[in-house]
């Protein structure tokens, strides 16, 4: 497939932000209600070519950078959450392409990201495994003897968010049915290529956009579309990270709206009350501090893996590990407390539904980040890593 041209990748996050502002927004409250995909804000990010600006230029995408897109995630979720966190499973996928997927099938289906703006997924998590995605109970059959090789797969999956919007499927499975459940491979599986049968459905008190259903997944394909490296040495070094920091980009990006309406209103008291500041300002400086803390945060994960980047040791470190882990459960701890700090600051007007200040969409999104990958599993791996990790020689070890 020819690659077609791409808008430059500096515009992302301002046509992101368009997207955000105007769009997602817009219908927000309508996909919050209603527990549907935003499908407005999609049909204008197709529009904009933002589905494909991870993909390299040379084959059609924007190539963006993971700077770039976490830019985009805060803006998207800005206008809505469920939005801006689709946006950013989406991209973590892309990543795991781009960065592992060398042979000629792989960079064929980025090329089709980029030309037809195809919607990544995942799935990950398995019943039988309790949400435990470093394992699986679904196996990869491999037949080598068909033509071109081929291989079969059956997951029972937990979650597989906005699975029937999806174009692609990134599936976790043991890479044959005689291997330990931690030895993992990424399918990579086109709509052509599996089926989908509903077992549950997505009533959630946050996040109801995301239309996180389980699903049975039946799977079959070409060798090829296994990517080559080890499921665990890729979560490491591209899904891990990438996972969390655009995560965290999205919760900022709830919280970043939650200030706006909090600065606001007391913006309106102060105009009712000329000459006086108002008492809940005080309320508006400490959720202020906090996410101008959640944003260094954030840049520095970014600036930490860039600087990582094209080292596969430095990736699979367990120092790298813990501080993409603590980024994790320290975003989405403070994105819940700035969220409640801006309710405080606008009392009633934002705990009421029927106010310019109404903030409950905002805590209820903000109080599914401490759950996607548990803040306690994180915190359990990282005591663990702690024990035989040795001490950082500077500020990005």
């Amino acid at each position: 497939m020819a690659p077609v041209s791409a808008p430059a990748p500096v515009n992302v996050a301002a046509r992101a932000r368009a997207v955000g502002a105007e769009i997602a927004a817009r219908h927000a409250e309508a996909v919050d209600r209603d527990g549907r995909f935003p499908v407005e804000a999609f049909d204008a990010l197709r529009e904009e070519r933002l589905l494909g600006v991870m993909v390299p230029a040379e084959l059609g995408g924007g190539g963006a950078s993971l700077f770039d897109v976490a830019a985009a995630c805060h803006a998207l979720a800005r206008g809505c959450a469920a939005t801006g966190m689709i946006y950013a499973m989406h991209q973590i996928q892309v990543a795991c392409l781009v960065n592992h997927g060398t042979n000629g099938w792989h960079r064929d289906l980025m090329a089709r990201i980029a030309a037809d703006q195809l919607l990544l997924g995942s799935a990950t998590t398995e019943k039988e495994t309790g949400g435990d995605i470093r394992n699986s109970v679904c196996a990869v059959t491999t037949d080598p003897e068909a033509e071109g090789g081929r291989f079969t797969l059956a997951k029972n999956a937990s979650v597989i968010s906005y699975g029937d919007q999806s174009d692609v499927i990134l599936v976790t499975a043991r890479r044959n049915p005689d291997a330990p459940s931690s030895d993992q491979v990424l399918a990579v599986v086109t709509k052509d290529d599996y089926r989908l049968e509903k077992t549950s459905l997505w009533d959630a008190m946050g996040m109801r956009g995301t239309c996180s259903d389980g699903y049975r997944l039946e799977a079959a394909g070409v060798i090829d579309q296994i990517l080559p490296l080890p499921y665990a040495d890729l979560s490491a070094q591209t899904m891990l990270p990438v996972t969390h920091i655009l995560w965290s980009s999205t919760w900022l990006g709830i919280a970043a709206d939650a200030v706006s309406r909090a600065r606001a209103f007391v913006r309106s008291e102060a105009k009712r009350k000329p000459g006086t500041t108002p008492a809940s300002a005080v309320r508006l400086a400490e959720a202020t501090a906090k996410l101008q803390q959640m944003k260094a945060v954030i840049l520095t994960a970014i600036r930490q893996y860039e600087l990582a980047c094209g080292s596969p040791e430095q990736l699979t470190g367990l120092s790298f590990a813990t501080a993409m882990g603590t980024l994790k459960v320290t975003t989405s701890e403070l994105v819940r407390e700035i969220v409640e700090a801006a309710i405080r600051t606008c009392g009633l007007a934002g705990y009421r539904n029927d106010t310019p200040y109404s903030l409950g969409r905002h805590l209820r999104d903000a109080h599914s980040a401490a759950l996607m990958i548990g803040n306690d599993r994180i915190m359990s791996h990282i005591s663990t890593q702690l024990l035989v990790q040795r001490d950082g020689l500077g500020p990005f070890e």
